[in-house]
Order: C-alpha cells, then structure tokens, then sequence
C-alpha cells in the first residue's frame, strides 16, 4: 500500500540482487525531499530459493515532524522515514548483515533490538550509532515466525513511542503458502502532550506513558493508516494474510476484523507451531505479532479494530475494502421486515 501525501506518491521498497544470486540488499527507496515522511507498507515479495543465502538489510534512523493524524503534528522517530519501518523478509537459514546508519541530522543515539536475533540484546548491544554514523553486525535467521523490531536505546521507552519498530519475517523453509493479497498492518500507541511546543508540534508525555494513557492508538502510524487511499483492497474469492504487529508499548491487542472469520491464526506469529483455524479475535500481546488469514466471501467494507473497543474512538480503526459478485448463499438482506413482530 501506498499513501498519498502533499509531495505525491514515494515508492518504498528498492530489492536488488548482485552477481549471481550472491547476496540480497534489503531498504527503502531513499532521495525524498527533506521533511518528507516514506509512506510506502508494501510488503516484500515471498522468499523463493533453493538454500540460504547472505541478506544485506539497510536501514536508517531518521527523525522528522509529521502527522499523527489531521492537524496533530507530531516529532517522530523512526526507521526509514516511515512509522512503522519496513517489514523485512528473509528466509530460515540465511545469514543477515545488517547495517544501521543514523541520519547526520538526527539529535539522538539509536539501535535496533531485533527479536529474530539470538545475541545479546538482539544485536542492540553491538549496534548503538552516534548521528551520521553507521555499525553493521551479523546474525543467522534460526527460527522461522514473525518478528517485532524496535530501538533499544537510553531509555527505550521514548525511542518505541516515538515510533521506532516494525516486524521482521522469516520465512520457512519452502515459503509460506501462496495467498492472493499479503498486508502488512501494525497497531501502536501514542502518549501526546496536552498542548503543542512553540512551533506548533506535540512531543512525548513520559507521565502518561508511565499511566498507560494513550492519546491516540493507531494502525500504521497515523489516524488515516488504513483509511481512504490507505484501505486494503481485495476480491471476493481471494484470499487475504496479514502481518499484523503490536508494539503497544503498554497494551494487549484485540485484533478482529468486523465481518470476517480468521480462517488460520498462527498464533503469537509462530511458524510451525500452533495454527488455529475459524478465529474471531486474536489476543497480541506487546511487542508480539500474529499471522491471519482469510478468504473474502462477500463484497463490501470489512473494518479492522482493536476490539478493546473504546480504542476506536482513539483511532484503532481501519478498512478492507471488497469488490466481486454478490454471494447469497453465504450472505444476503432481507429487506423490509413485514407483518408484526413476536
């Protein structure tokens, strides 16, 4: 998915593969205009190869001004540009080099703390950059499921909050099974001071994050997430997985889709372990993740909560929006009721 901002459409993902199959770089399109946020959720394409192989994956610490939703400036930190950062896709087995660059421009020291990665402080030990700066480490993929990733530098508590994370995939051996739409959703909260700074632009309230009082609660960083040029899209017939992510900081997550059935939930987003099947709501717990799938049965607009239901009201709200022949089989109006009622 891509949103569309003032400054137009900005591709995202860049893959490119050297020699022969040698080695896969993994980022996000750089070259935007300075201030600009990277909007681009898409999610890589499926790992397809025969044995492991060597990742190269750069990312990049930036900090920004943006909006958190309409006329709601917010000081982000991120990763990429873009809150939540890229989802990273790498196959079990392979051997990731990771190269963590923080923007010159940025006032903070960061790390990344990925939970794919056995190592000290999921290589957040190693890789604590200074601005304009960048360290590089190396882990092996070990174990197949989906992955959060966050910053874990000084306090980590502001550095989550302001926007740093994303979700790291590895697949298993042979890939996961064909669907016809992959998404890439993530739900987090956010502590707003009760009024801007001088230049008009809210910061991190460390009291109410210690409270555990979200001001907003969003999917994919911002209150349009998942709304208007944001919406999922699909077909009825077709068939639909979600990488969905909690980062909280603080809250468990409810995630239902509002006239759906979960047909595969991998639950807590392990793969090869348990699998449940015909799910309403799965329960993320902070900083988990989750797999869903589903097929579309009927047209029209499904919309995504968490069901923690007054959170909708803070922005934990979003839409998958299904075109395709009608369906009455599975599900039909009955119009006007006629006669009286008993």
């Amino acid at each position: 998915m891509k949103r569309k901002t003032a400054t137009g459409w900005i591709s995202g993902w860049l893959i490119l593969f050297l020699g022969m199959g040698s080695a896969l770089i993994v980022g996000t399109a750089m070259g935007q205009n300075a201030g600009t946020q990277l909007v681009s959720f898409d999610v890589p394409p499926p790992v397809k190869k025969s044995k492991a192989e060597t990742v190269v994956v750069h990312l990049e610490a930036k900090e920004y001004v943006g909006e958190l939703k309409e006329g709601v400036k917010y000081t982000f930190w991120s990763f990429d540009g873009q809150v939540p950062g890229p989802l990273v896709r790498v196959g079990v087995g392979d051997t990731v080099e990771f190269h963590l660059s923080n923007d010159a421009k940025n006032t903070m020291d960061h790390s990344i703390d990925i939970h794919a990665v056995n190592g000290p402080g999921g290589g957040a030990a190693v890789n604590a950059v200074k601005p304009g700066k960048t360290r590089v480490f190396s882990f092996k993929a070990l174990t197949p499921g989906l992955y959060i990733y966050h910053c874990a530098s000084g306090q980590i508590v502001d550095h989550i909050s302001n926007g740093m994370y994303g979700l790291f995939l590895v697949e298993p051996e042979g890939g996961l099974p064909p669907v016809d739409h992959e998404y890439y959703v993530m739900r987090s909260e956010f502590y707003l001071t009760d009024k801007p700074n001088k230049d008009g632009v809210y910061e991190f309230d460390i009291k109410k994050g210690l409270d555990e009082n979200p001001t907003h609660i969003v999917f994919n960083g911002s209150d349009d997430g998942l709304k208007g040029d944001n919406v999922l899209q699909a077909k009825t017939g077709e068939t639909v997985r979600i990488f969905f992510g909690n980062i909280g900081p603080n809250k468990t997550a409810s995630f239902h889709i509002i006239g759906e059935i979960f047909d595969k939930v991998y639950h807590e987003g392990a793969i090869g372990g348990l699998v449940n099947t015909g799910v309403q709501t799965t329960l993320v717990p902070s900083a988990g993740a989750v797999i869903v799938e589903f097929k579309v049965d009927v047209p029209g607009t499904y919309t995504l909560v968490d069901h923690g239901i007054f959170r909708v009201a803070k922005g934990a709200i979003g839409f998958l929006e299904a075109e395709g022949a009608e369906n009455p089989e599975v599900f039909k109006s009955g119009g006007q009721a006629k006669g009286k009622s008993h």
